[in-house]
């Protein structure tokens, strides 16, 4: 390998996990400012149930249609468009007046991350081919979760020392720095580099190969949503205090972080099933154990379940490369993440009506059981892949 292909490749990850850090740390932020906007507008919980929403259905929606755009603008023109946009959304949000202004930059911000997953992704697809991209998309993963757990902080901490309007107008300005380091740094990959094995791929994945790796991550996304969900239904019976809800959650997203990154490289040495057997093996079992342990117990058992809840989506996104072929992989990245998005956010309201009639132990063994369903699809999917593989 020529210093110029490992120098794309270093160009290619640092803006792909730049842009993906940027955004989700954009997509969580919102949490933060949910409360400052409903005591300043006097926002009704229906209200702000809808600006949530809003936000991740967008981005939800438009993934597959700014896949289609991307074929034929180019990656670095995307990235930096989604980026400016992103941040224009923000500074602007610190000008609004009300809730209507609200929902319109909301749906803005939403439009400009649904361009980064399936870009990004594919980007970085593109710069390491073959069963490189699974750890290495693995990587790009991990950097979202630096991004949630970064920028969130950081607005708190500013938001201590300034009013909210000027410290989200700074937090927009993130976008426009985030939009030149695209255009300065993003790669320009040639064809043949960007995927030597797509004829493979294309023929082993392009009838069943994708769907099941679909499904698998839909029902992987959809029991995770709800488990984070109900979770702290279940510490609060058990006797916790907000405080120790918040210490769970943070164990759970640590663990979460460090799962995405190190089910990338382990998927790369035992392969796509044998993976997902550990994970949602782990997952399904973690969860049930939860039920009786208590609250200490708890604690000790969460960052683990998070290793394992968060670690497949690493080795599922990092598969995609491998059953389609390269003209249509922004493509089946769109319809993946738009797939794996849309059953998170709608489960939480399938698994309600689960709870409100059984209660939450119920609702989260109802989770475990839906965990198991995807290993008889992962048994299907392998015909698909070239298991195992390793670096």
């Amino acid at each position: 390998m020529n210093a110029k292909t490992k120098s794309d490749e270093r160009r290619a990850m640092g803006v792909a996990s730049g842009v993906h850090a940027l955004f989700d740390g954009f997509t969580d932020l919102i949490y933060v400012l949910l409360p400052i906007w409903q005591a300043e507008f006097g926002l009704s919980y229906v209200q702000i149930g809808m600006l949530r929403g809003l936000f991740s259905g967008t981005m939800a929606s438009f993934q597959i249609p700014s896949s289609h755009i991307a074929e034929r603008l180019g990656a670095r023109a995307m990235l930096a468009i989604a980026c400016a946009v992103g941040g224009l959304a923000y500074c602007l949000a610190g000008l609004s007046a009300g809730f209507a202004a609200l929902v319109a930059l909301l749906f803005l911000g939403g439009l400009a991350a649904s361009i980064q997953h399936p870009v990004a992704s594919d980007l970085v697809a593109s710069a390491y081919p073959g069963a490189r991209s699974r750890a290495a998309l693995g990587t790009y993963n991990f950097a979202g979760d630096l991004g949630k757990m970064a920028l969130p902080a950081l607005t708190s901490l500013l938001l201590v020392l300034l009013p909210w309007r000027p410290v989200i107008a700074l937090v927009g300005a993130l976008g426009f720095i985030g939009a030149a380091l695209v255009l300065a740094f993003t790669p320009a990959l040639p064809q043949a580099h960007a995927r030597k094995d797509a004829k493979i791929g294309a023929a082993r994945g392009a009838r069943h190969g994708f769907p099941l790796l679909l499904s698998i991550g839909v029902l992987d996304s959809a029991t995770r949503m709800a488990f984070l969900t109900f979770l702290p239904f279940l510490l609060k019976l058990k006797g916790a205090s907000v405080p120790d809800v918040g210490f769970a959650l943070l164990l759970v997203f640590g663990g979460g972080a460090l799962g995405k990154l190190g089910c990338a490289f382990l998927g790369a040495r035992l392969g796509t099933i044998g993976t997902v057997y550990v994970t949602e093996g782990f997952t399904a079992l973690g969860v049930i154990a939860l039920l009786p342990l208590p609250l200490w117990g708890c604690f000790a058992l969460l960052p683990l379940i998070g290793f394992a809840l968060n670690g497949t989506s690493s080795v599922l996104y990092g598969s995609v490369p491998d059953l389609v072929p390269e003209k249509k992989r922004q493509r089946a990245f769109g319809i993946f993440y738009t797939g794996t998005i849309g059953a998170g956010a709608l489960s939480p309201i399938l698994y309600g009506f689960i709870g409100d009639s059984f209660g939450v132990y119920e609702t989260l063994a109802a989770v475990a059981c839906m965990v198991l369903l995807t290993l008889p699809l992962a048994l299907l999917l392998k015909p698909a892949l070239d298991e195992p593989r390793a670096i």
